[in-house]
């Protein structure tokens, strides 16, 4: 059986979790190297994944030259993801670059071109829930007309409260809590709206509840956005870094005969804990407890997308796009203003009264 000689670059919590997708449970492929600058990244290497026969390289470029080489996933800090990602396109490799291509429009555009440039390779910026079954099926209800035509959509991503200060070191280069959180539900209103949807109109509010700091890197830790489409339809999104009992990501799909949702009464597992006090269940506490095996599907369909030469599930444009939304929230809301667009996505002035 052929199998795909693939590569990992970054070996971080997401990185680590990629290098063991492609080594332990994508049967098609073949984990053959990994990079880091990180030397406590590589020592983990070197034990974890050096008994597989993984070769562990120090310098991303050294690791592009590895032979017979064919992809490379790109889990590497959101800075270089851009950078690395054309680097690979470059030396004729398919990559999976996590989200996002770039907290740039102008980055991620390019991307894009280097990948149109060379259309035989595969591209795929890793946006997981694309891949959950509960979103896979929610979208096939909503192709068969099962709520009629979905016209509005409301999407929350909602981490997990740190007090250690995390989220304020890393507003520096999140590209701000729309970019960051908003992203993935951005994505997902251009999936159930399809990528024709044109945006009319943006608006946001905002506020620091937990970390006030946060507002001297222009970004709040929650945060409230409405996307109005030309057609008629809209998408309210929520964003937020205060749960106190875990990660509560979940959506409506409201539709003209009916709505559906997905993971709006969150849980780890179907355990209900009986106690004094009342019934309770446990949640997730971070994205991947909730995502992890759309992380391992996601690993599975990019390999078979490479060796049977078919296409990619989802396109890079939307990947594009939905940094383009999400900056115009961000935007919306530190200018507290209201940001419109024409069918073409031009932006237009419209006097406030």
């Amino acid at each position: 059986m052929a199998r795909l000689q693939t590569a990992v670059a970054g070996l971080g919590r997401m990185g680590k979790r990629h290098a063991l997708h492609f080594a332990e449970q994508t049967p098609r492929a073949q984990l053959v190297a990994v990079s880091s600058p990180d030397e406590s990244e590589l020592e983990w290497a070197r034990r974890r994944l050096g008994p597989l026969g993984v070769t562990v390289y120090k310098n991303y470029d050294d690791m592009l030259k590895h032979e017979g080489l064919q992809a490379v996933v790109v889990a590497s800090a959101t800075a270089v993801h851009a950078e690395q990602t054309v680097k690979a396109i470059e030396k004729d490799l398919h990559v999976l670059c996590e989200k996002p291509l770039s907290t740039s429009i102008e980055i991620s555009q390019s991307v894009l071109d280097a990948a149109n440039r060379k259309p035989h390779l595969k591209v795929l910026c890793g946006f997981s829930r694309r891949f959950d079954a509960s979103y896979r099926d929610a979208f096939a209800k909503t192709q068969a007309g099962t709520i009629g035509r979905p016209s509005v959509l409301r999407s929350q991503t909602c981490d997990k409260l740190d007090p250690s200060g995390f989220f304020v070191a890393y507003a520096q280069f999140s590209g701000g809590i729309f970019v960051d959180c908003s992203i993935h539900d951005i994505d997902l209103t251009l999936w159930f709206y399809g990528s024709e949807a044109k945006v009319k109109s943006v608006s946001a509010v905002g506020i620091t509840a937990v970390e006030p700091d946060l507002r001297q890197f222009n970004d709040r830790d929650n945060a409230v956005g409405l996307v109005e489409f030309h057609d008629g339809r809209i998408a309210y999104f929520y964003a937020s870094r205060m749960m106190a009992a875990g990660q509560e990501d979940s959506t409506e799909i409201i539709g003209t005969k009916g709505k559906l949702t997905v993971n709006t009464q969150p849980a780890m597992n179907l355990v209900n804990i009986y106690e004094s006090s009342g019934v309770r269940r446990e949640l997730p506490q971070h994205y991947f407890d909730r995502f992890r095996e759309a992380f391992v599907t996601e690993a599975r369909e990019f390999t078979d997308s490479c060796l049977d030469d078919t296409p990619v599930p989802l396109r890079l444009e939307d990947a594009v796009q939905a940094i383009r939304i999400g900056h115009a929230l961000q935007e919306a809301l530190i200018g507290e203003k209201k940001i419109f667009f024409d069918q073409t996505g031009k932006r237009i002035e419209k006097a406030a009264l």
